[in-house]
């Protein structure tokens, strides 16, 4: 909110230094204010969808994880398997070995006897080959469930240390923020509670100022204890580079007369009140241009409903918005 004071300051002087505002400049007010207005939209999409994409990764190694589970207990059950094949592999070796010496005997006793044997031997001989032939299967079947199971071991560690670096990511990110708001809170100390405060919330820090604290009513020159709560702020966006800011000028809905004077009605007045701020937090300052946008958002964004003078005056407000710079989250998903 601070920065949308600074904004509504800058504009003001701006307006006062230029007795009226052409047509072509108006409409470049117009044009700069859809573009910040889609930025933030953006920005909050993008948002929602680093939340969307963590979820779904989080559901994704869940699901690999079961899997994982899953061929753990087949490649278990494959082993016993092989275990028991291994045992009765061993037994029909000894019956064919036992057999063997039996034929041996036998054949100098009773022929039909012998033949018997001998059909009981060929039997035995073509069990323990079919026997060995789901030996082999079998170890080929565990040798690609063994080759499968280190794959998708593999994959889950990817994906854990992927979704790690994700998360901590995210914590830099929300750490970074809180940090930002406390030193807001420091460098605003003697204003919040006194038409300011500083808040966070879905990954940004809002620095909301009420009119009072900034304007006078209909007016888009930034008071003295306005200015100086601006250029407190501005010290700490100096500090904080990768921050970007978002100056937004809101109006309550009572209609603006114009009077025929520079300010046509409340949409105008919500951006020169931005840009006068803007130019608060710019004069004497290191801030890149480039970092700031100035926004009027009318009477259209109200926080409570236009029914009562309290309500009005509070949605008769500044609010400077502060984004972090989320590349970093960017380069993260885009390796999935």
């Amino acid at each position: 909110m601070k920065k949308f004071s600074f904004l509504l300051v800058v504009l003001t002087i701006f307006a006062v230094g230029n007795s009226c505002v052409s047509s072509k400049q108006f409409k470049e007010v117009q044009n700069e204010n859809t573009k910040l207005r889609d930025e933030r939209e953006m920005l909050k999409a993008e948002n929602e969808k680093l939340s969307v994409s963590n979820t779904e990764m989080t559901s994704r190694l869940q699901k690999l994880e079961e899997e994982l589970a899953q061929l753990t207990r087949e490649l278990e059950q494959k082993e016993d398997e092989l275990e028991t094949v291994n045992k009765n592999y061993q037994l029909l070796n000894r019956g064919y070995f036992e057999l063997q010496q039996a034929q041996e005997e036998l054949m100098k006793g009773n022929n039909r006897e012998t033949r018997r044997l001998l059909r009981q031997l060929q039997e035995t001989q073509e069990d323990l080959q079919a026997r060995e032939d789901e030996l082999r299967n079998i170890e080929k079947s565990l040798d690609l469930r063994k080759r499968d199971l280190e794959e998708m071991q593999y994959e889950v560690q990817k994906r854990n240390e992927r979704l790690a670096e994700l998360e901590s990511a995210l914590q830099e990110k929300d750490a970074m923020m809180a940090e930002l708001k406390n030193k807001v809170s420091d460098a605003l100390l003697g204003f919040e509670n006194n038409g300011l405060t500083i808040t966070q919330r879905n990954g940004m820090v809002y620095v909301s100022m009420e009119e009072k604290l900034l304007f006078q009513t209909g007016s888009y020159a930034v008071d003295p204890r306005g200015a100086e709560a601006l250029r407190n702020l501005s010290r700490v966006l100096e500090r904080n580079p990768d921050i970007h800011i978002m100056v937004e000028g809101h109006t309550d809905n009572v209609p603006y007369r114009s009077g025929g004077g520079h300010i046509q009605d409340n949409w105008d007045l919500s951006v020169k009140r931005a840009t006068s701020i803007v130019r608060i937090l710019l004069e004497g300052s290191s801030i890149d241009p480039k970092r700031i946008t100035a926004s009027g958002r009318g009477e259209f964004y109200p926080i409570e409903p236009n029914t009562n003078p309290e309500s009005r005056q509070k949605n008769r407000r500044t609010e400077i918005i502060l984004t972090p710079d989320l590349e970093k989250l960017y380069q993260i998903l885009q390796s999935y």
